[in-house]
């Protein structure tokens, strides 16, 4: 454990490590309500955080004087990149493939096609953890744009591929 902060005697300390320009107490600690703040919040404040309050000459809040919370922070997807496996040939089979670097939870992904013919897709066409679609027995129609987005409850980006068959 690190310790991040601390009030003692009337003083309030913020310890030297990289949360310090950005944690604090939420109120006066007179309100005794111990909230803190982490701002501007990065992926590696995610853990576990501890609050132990120990109260001069109380022996009755023995072992009930710790809190502990788990901080999981969101990281929407980075924009995707999209890419086209294979030889776009009549008859032939290809694999639209789209990856996100970044995204917490792990990022879902959505295949579609654009307008003038617009389709979504589904399994086994499309694997939405993989972010792939598999386009089959390719024919002239099925030239067009498709889009992928990629989505966690952080957000959400997109990119394309065109399909020239």
């Amino acid at each position: 454990p690190l310790q991040i902060l601390t009030y003692l005697g009337g003083v309030v300390k913020v310890e030297e490590t990289e949360l310090k320009p950005r944690v604090g107490f939420l109120y006066p600690i007179l309100t005794h309500n111990i909230s803190v703040f982490i701002n501007a919040t990065r992926e590696r404040d995610s853990g576990q955080y501890m609050c132990t309050v120990n109260v001069v000459d109380d022996v009755t809040s023995t072992g009930k004087n710790v809190g502990v919370i788990n901080l999981t922070v969101l990281v929407p997807p980075a924009t995707p990149t999209c890419q086209l496996h294979g030889n776009p040939t009549v008859g032939a089979n290809v694999t639209l493939s789209c990856t996100s670097e970044k995204g917490k939870p792990s990022p879902m992904y959505q295949w579609q096609r654009m307008p003038p013919t617009q389709q979504v897709f589904f399994p086994p066409a499309q694997d939405r953890a993989r972010g792939t679609l598999k386009l089959t027995n390719l024919s002239l129609d099925m030239s067009g744009l498709y889009v992928c987005v990629a989505e966690n409850r952080a957000g959400l980006a997109e990119c394309s591929v065109v399909l020239e068959v």
